[in-house]
């Protein structure tokens, strides 16, 4: 058999990738992170410095939109607007993102008159966004650009122009999106905190649209909400021996027991810690009575309190377990440290 020849020659193969040896040396990496965030600390410093009444116009336009804001840009300016949106609409201003290359493929049928168009286009002249510019504006949606060239054409048609561009990227070529998508970041987070001021945005209204968040939990969640109560309370009346209690606290597992009076008023708790301590003075279990060893006027919580405001409490107090009651000092509830964990509050 003949052998095969190749008709390539060596220059033809791709060259192998260059090794350490033959790269080109460059400043060390903590320095080159470091040029990088002050490029953009820099950029962002002169964006402060350049903001002027088109900002102001545009938080007018946000404030009063009917509808809703819809945020749109292509390629890393797409990614930055899908932040926008997500910051935008967790902090009161209804938001969504919407991809200009599906819009003029069926999506804009999302976009409605009461709309407000928040277009990220750091050339402005992004071919994707100015196809669909025409039917917005026929339709009387109102126009917010956020761009790095005021003369462009998505700024000349905006109601709203916002600069947002820098005097160079931190690609050492000047090409990758860098600083320019963190000025339009910014000036996004711009917005939606003026906007999140001027509505009287609280922490709760920012909870309600975070429930399953930590800040959630923290500012929606109540004593009630988490709570033991009818025959899980571990309660038990002033007659009871210290075995009778004893009983009652292992086979409710809370830790603790309340100790009432015959109106049924809450006058005192024995505890895990109460126990340790009786055995360590040599008291008889079988004969003691509870109001012999229990600790009275014990600490109380409400049930309308707010879960996180009761960790507080029981950290202040070095405590495991609290007694929710009324304002007659009669037991609704209770609950432990344990409780507090498994409901996220701790």
């Amino acid at each position: 058999m003949l052998a095969a020849v190749s008709i390539y020659s060596a220059q033809d193969y791709p060259k192998p990738p260059q090794t350490a040896k033959h790269m080109t040396r460059h400043p060390p990496f903590e320095q080159l992170g470091r040029d990088v965030i002050q490029l953009e600390a820099d950029a962002l410093a002169a964006l402060a410095r350049l903001l002027d009444g088109s900002f102001a116009r545009a938080c007018e336009i946000l404030l009063h939109c009917p509808g809703r804001v819809v945020v749109t840009g292509m390629g890393k300016s797409g990614h930055i607007g899908g932040k926008i949106a997500s910051t935008l609409a967790s902090t009161g201003t209804p938001a969504f993102f919407v991809h200009p290359g599906e819009a003029s493929h069926g999506d804009l049928g999302m976009i409605t008159p009461q709309d407000v168009l928040l277009a990220i286009s750091n050339s402005g002249e992004t071919e994707e966004i100015l196809t669909i510019l025409p039917i917005v504006k026929r339709m009387g949606v109102k126009l917010i650009a956020l761009t790095g060239n005021a003369k462009s054409t998505l700024a000349t048609q905006a109601d709203a122009a916002l600069y947002c561009g820098v005097e160079r990227e931190a690609c050492p070529h000047n090409l990758a999106p860098t600083a320019s998508t963190t000025a339009a970041l910014a000036l996004g987070d711009a917005l939606a905190v003026a906007l999140l001021k001027s509505r009287g945005f609280t922490p709760e209204d920012f909870a309600r649209s975070h429930p399953a968040g930590l800040l959630g939990r923290r500012l929606l969640l109540y004593v009630t909400d988490i709570m033991h109560t009818g025959a899980e309370i571990p309660l038990v009346g002033e007659d009871a021996s210290l075995r009778e209690v004893l009983l009652e606290m292992t086979g409710k597992g809370l830790g603790m027991t309340g100790v009432l009076d015959r109106d049924r008023r809450l006058t005192g708790i024995f505890t895990d810690g109460d126990l340790r301590r009786v055995l360590n003075h040599g008291v008889d279990v079988y004969s003691a009575k509870i109001t012999e060893v229990m600790t009275r006027n014990p600490k109380t919580t409400q049930a309308d309190r707010l879960a996180a405001e009761t960790v507080q409490l029981m950290r202040a107090l070095k405590i495991n377990g609290l007694f929710v009651v009324d304002a007659d000092n009669r037991v609704l509830g209770a609950l432990n440290m344990h409780d507090l964990l498994k409901a996220g509050v701790v």
